[in-house]
């Protein structure tokens, strides 16, 4: 897709095919959504959660942004679009569950490891990715062999930490009523990864 007419014609095609297909779906989703479980992925252009997990319209509360990343709980009067987007999903929608999903190759964490030089630093993105400084840190003194896998895999750990700094997550984890997962998709090989609980450790899916 590279341009407006392709986009059009782009809607056309969904219209005729997925829409018409669809179409009590739509006209029921047209009166409010109701989904158990909310998303926070990266806004890549290569991790589509809605393909990855073959999830219809209306069955999942997307929430992306570079490099997936969740900011601690702070009530200080600016400007929070993924606080606002958590607190909507929890307190309103009250998903039963959110998933963190990071994803290979992620920009966002490139520019974490890069040099403040580097062009993928910029007047917004550098300020954003200072949330994985401590993530980063733990990183490189671990020396891994693939540090950008490590921090990919480290940013999810480090947002669902920070999920648990908002009050209104932490007391529905805590009474049962709400999970927190992680997932990583491999984009080259189509592998998803999904993080385990007890050990944190990340787990390959069978396909």
């Amino acid at each position: 897709m590279k341009s407006v007419d392709d986009m059009i014609t782009g809607y056309r095609r969904f219209r005729a095919g997925a829409y018409a297909e669809q179409a009590e779906l739509y006209q029921k989703l047209g009166q409010g959504q109701d989904p158990d479980i909310m998303l926070i992925g990266c806004a890549d252009s290569r991790a589509e959660p809605s393909d990855i997990f073959n999830a219809a319209p209306g069955q999942m509360f997307v929430v992306r942004n570079v490099a997936n990343l969740v900011p601690p709980y702070q009530p200080n009067g600016g400007l929070h679009g993924v606080s606002a987007a958590l607190e909507f999903a929890v307190n309103i929608l009250k998903v039963k569950i959110i998933v963190v999903m990071g994803h290979g190759g992620c920009g966002g964490v490139s520019a974490s490891l890069a040099k403040n030089d580097n062009p993928l630093i910029g007047e917004f993105v550098a300020p954003w990715v200072k949330l994985l400084d401590q993530a980063r840190e733990r990183v490189l003194e671990s020396k891994p062999v693939n540090p950008q896998f490590a921090l990919e895999l480290e940013g999810i750990e480090t947002s669902i930490e920070n999920l648990m700094t908002f009050p209104f997550v932490r007391e529905k984890v805590e009474a049962g009523t709400l999970e927190l997962h992680g997932a990583w998709f491999a984009i080259k090989h189509g592998e998803l990864h999904w993080r385990n609980a007890r050990t944190k450790r990340f787990e390959i899916v069978a396909p």
